[in-house]
């Protein structure tokens, strides 16, 4: 249930949602609106029974499908040249799930083969031609980007190796030839479900590599090796923030955003005020970055929080308080729409201390959203 405060700003909605019309990129919006849906956004979320689901929400507010799936899903992409979606199933789950999104059905359901499992996450080339998603070969606990070839039906061409155990998101940057990804260093094994098994020995990083060649061309190096690096997007200049979920012993408070400047290399952590930086229980969720303003926003679940930056500088805004917020997107101007794992869907600003409630759901949401057209 929303609390007594978001329930009384919900009547800002309908004045808020006036910032959502023709969104563009990763932004969406629940107006309620007399014209055709446009716009439609995808999340895996769970219903009040526990089943797994993956939901589409229209622009208008409203439901447009929601598709049972055996495993319980993470992250998505959308194909930039066609009405077809993807979201990747949960470590350790086996199976990627394209969507086709003009219909509202399962297109095709894809495997990830013997002694393989996904890690969430996958992104396209710009073009639409491959696909490239994080995976695990749980039998070396070696990781991998593989790349598939979906104009030929999702097969697959090639596994890149990322030197290093668990990789998680990966974005494109801007430069169209550069694979970003969050590498978490974590070891995990179907057969032990989310278990993590290599604890005291972590070497997560931050990767730059060249999708062509599968070649690692930098990588840079968290300053703790308990900092497991997990989500991340990069801004249309080519500065990536990136969130660590911290494994190391839950009374140390450690950093949490990294920020890396791809146009010189300059890599820092970013220090938020101590009493914000302990209430976040040290662990980050979805982080997305306006197209439109020198802003980021991370979200903290376990800290109830959305933290604003100024990606440029690293210097904080304001944070948002929302009950289990998990997934963000930018809106199509400075603000961020963000989920709750309680049903709930809000909007942020940076310019302001409200938070419009934009609808409530019956089901949970992940810590992802991916817009498709």
């Amino acid at each position: 249930m929303l609390n007594r405060r978001l329930f009384l700003q919900g009547s800002l909605a309908t004045a808020a949602l006036g910032a959502f019309g023709g969104l563009t990129g990763c932004a969406a919006s629940l107006q309620k609106q007399t014209a055709p849906p446009s716009r439609l956004f995808i999340s895996a979320v769970d219903n009040t029974d526990g089943a797994h689901l993956i939901a589409g929400i229209d622009s208008a507010g409203k439901t447009r499908f929601q598709l049972p799936v055996s495993d319980r899903c993470h992250g998505g992409c959308a194909h930039p040249g066609q009405q077809q979606a993807v979201v990747f199933a949960r470590r350790p789950g086996r199976h990627f799930y394209v969507i086709d999104t003009d219909s509202g059905k399962i297109h095709k359901t894809v495997e990830a083969g013997p002694e393989y499992h996904f890690y969430g996450h996958g992104v396209f080339s710009t073009d639409g031609r491959y696909l490239y998603v994080t995976v695990n070969h749980f039998t070396s606990g070696d990781g991998f980007i593989r790349v598939y070839d979906a104009g030929n039906d999702y097969q697959v061409v090639d596994n890149f190796a990322v030197d290093g155990i668990g990789p998680h998101e990966l974005r494109l940057h801007p430069d169209g030839d550069t694979l970003i990804i969050a590498l978490g260093g974590i070891k995990t094994h179907p057969d032990y479900d989310r278990i993590k098994l290599n604890l005291d020995t972590m070497k997560p990083a931050l990767l730059l590599m060249d999708r062509h060649s599968g070649r690692i061309n930098q990588r840079y190096t968290p300053s703790h090796h308990q900092l497991s690096c997990r989500h991340l997007d990069v801004s249309p200049e080519g500065v990536v923030i990136a969130g660590y979920q911290y494994q190391g012993p839950e009374w140390e408070t450690p950093p949490l955003i990294a920020r890396l400047d791809t146009r010189n290399g300059e890599f820092s952590e970013i220090a938020l005020p101590s009493d914000l930086q302990a209430s976040l229980n040290n662990y980050t969720a979805s982080i997305a970055i306006s197209p439109n303003a020198p802003h980021a926003a991370i979200t903290a679940p376990r800290g109830h929080q959305v933290v604003m930056i100024n990606y440029l500088t690293g210097a904080l805004i304001r944070t948002a308080e929302v009950h289990d917020v998990a997934g963000a997107l930018p809106d199509d101007q400075d603000g961020f729409i963000v989920s709750s794992g309680q049903g709930g869907v809000f909007h942020v600003t940076p310019q302001s201390d409200a938070i419009s409630a934009l609808g409530h759901y019956r089901f949970h949401w992940d810590n992802h959203l991916t817009l498709a057209s």
